[in-house]
């Protein structure tokens, strides 16, 4: 973006800085909270990962990114946020291993109906995720978020900057379809804790579940991409967007 005007150039990184905020924190949680499976009735029962409650942000802000700073941007936040998912597990790690303090395991010990429990083992088991769930996770979103990118530019290439929903919810629908299985099939097929291995029917019963609901959810988010678009039209100018796209699908 050589060509921009310093001015120029600020605006777009405050929009950079803002999404890449927004990309990072939600990838984060959605890693963290994934491994929590719920039960979703919607006309029929879901089991779903936490984690698909917050992938919907970071499909929107992956492809906003895509627009404006092409796919250096988001391959550039991709791996930042990956080497960040990367040191928050290894944090979580080293505090799971501090010896607890006395006062700390004597209180709240009781659940609602009274029964004790060892807290520090509740939290252990909250945070500490295995080595399959952390490898899983981050392969599952890297090749998802490079598979994005490319479909994402293939299809704007083709429609020449047309259609926004149609980059936006077919590059979604392809990748998630990619990611709802890999990190289930790496996390709790092939590197399960001994005798906590799913089934493979399990595995493909989960990860449908999962990927149903990004299906709807991608279509239903669709609104939401034309609203980003314009607040971010509106901040940046017409002929600095338009510009800015430009750049953007020539990268």
């Amino acid at each position: 973006m050589s060509l921009l005007k310093i001015e120029e150039k600020n605006k777009l990184n405050n929009i950079f800085i803002i999404l890449s905020g927004i990309f990072i924190t939600n990838a984060i949680i959605a890693e963290i909270l994934g491994t929590k499976i719920f039960d979703f009735s919607f006309f029929t029962n879901f089991s779903l990962s936490v984690g698909v409650l917050i992938w919907p942000v970071v499909f929107i802000t992956t492809d906003i990114i895509n627009e404006y700073f092409g796919k250096q941007g988001v391959k550039k936040i991709s791996y930042f946020t990956v080497t960040l998912i990367l040191y928050v597990f290894l944090i979580i790690f080293l505090s799971t291993k501090l010896t607890p303090n006395g006062y700390w395991l004597n209180i709240n010990n009781t659940d609602a109906s009274g029964n004790a429990f060892d807290i520090d083992y509740a939290y252990n088991t909250i945070f500490l995720q295995s080595t399959g769930i952390i490898i899983g996770s981050v392969f599952a979103f890297l090749i998802a978020q490079l598979l994005d990118v490319f479909i994402f530019q293939k299809i704007k290439k083709i429609t020449k900057g047309k259609f926004i929903w149609l980059r936006a919810t077919g590059s979604t629908l392809i990748s998630q379809l990619i990611d709802s299985f890999i990190v289930l099939i790496i996390a709790f097929y092939f590197l399960a804790p001994e005798g906590k291995e799913w089934s493979i029917n399990q595995v493909f019963v989960v990860g449908l579940d999962n990927y149903t609901f990004k299906f709807f959810v991608a279509i239903l988010i669709t609104p939401v991409i034309y609203l980003s678009h314009f607040i971010i039209d509106s901040y940046l100018g017409k002929d600095l967007a338009s510009k800015a796209k430009e750049i953007a699908l020539k990268d």
